[in-house]
This record gives structure tokens, sequence and C-alpha cells, in this order.
């Protein structure tokens, strides 16, 4: 079947089959392969994209699901050439080792950011419980989001 995608802010027409998986089409059909396949059950985040402005398993969604909606992956995020804070956040803090699980993050962190600009380590640690990290622990992960905050904080002043 034919889905229409807004994919990074291109229009995109497809072909599709009725089971076909977000992640196999993102990754296979349109080579965005930052999105990164881990579990395949939905138990690590490292799939995750944004559907219209929120974070959602591409490992579990259907692609006929997200049909005429907009679609954001880990290479939408910087703009002209320019990191997003939470990449260089991610970046500066050294929340990356392995950096497969880092996608997945900084997705679940926009999506957080937007929605509490000023997030307690707290919040921020039960925010991104569904995202799973072999490497890090977590500490560096947690510092770079509450940097992030800062900086778009003082990008909003």
């Amino acid at each position: 079947m034919k889905i229409e995608l807004i994919v990074n802010g291109v229009r995109k027409t497809l072909d599709v089959e009725p089971n076909e998986l977000l992640i196999n089409v993102l990754r296979e059909k349109l080579g965005l392969t930052g999105t990164k396949y881990g579990c395949g059950i939905g138990e690590c985040g490292a799939c995750t994209v944004m559907v219209d402005s929120e974070p959602v398993l591409s490992c579990l969604t259907l692609a006929i699901e997200v049909n005429g909606k907009q679609i954001t992956t880990i290479e939408g995020i910087a703009k002209d050439g320019q990191l997003d804070p939470v990449q260089e956040a991610f970046i500066e803090e050294g929340a990356i080792q392995c950096g497969y699980c880092t996608p997945g993050f900084i997705i679940t962190a926009k999506t957080l950011l937007r929605e509490n600009p000023n997030p307690t380590r707290e919040e921020i640690i039960e925010y991104i419980k569904g995202n799973l990290c072999r490497c890090t622990g977590y500490v560096n992960i947690v510092k770079a989001i509450q940097k992030a905050a800062e900086k778009i904080r003082k990008e909003k002043l």
C-alpha cells in the first residue's frame, strides 16, 4: 500500500507492506540509519523517533500507522549544519560512549525539554527510564540533559 510521510521536513511517498515496521522503512527504504534497531520489543529505546512531535518506538510501530504524519529522526535534529543544544550537550558532557543508544536518548531528551524546560534530576531520570545504555552508567546522560535545558533556557532569553 502507498503511504505518505513528512520525514525530517521532506514529503515522502512510499510503498509499504501492511506489516512493515517504521524502523525498517526509515533505515532500509529511506537510508536513515541513525535510528538504531536494538531489542525489537520496545524495551531499549534505541529506535525512538518523533511522530508529530511525540516520542515513538519505531520497532513497534507499523509504517501504515504513521501515514500522513511528521516523522523526525536523529538526522533531522540538527538545523542548517548546526547541532541542536541537546546534541551539543551530549558531546560536551561525554554522554556518548559506543553511541548506539544516543539517537534514542537525544530524541527522548528533546521531547522532555519541550514538555518541561526546567526538569529536576529526578524528573530526567524518570523520563528517560525507557532508554537503556550499557556503557555510560547514565550519569553523564543526565548531566547532558541538564546542560541542554540550561542552553535552551538561555537561548530563549
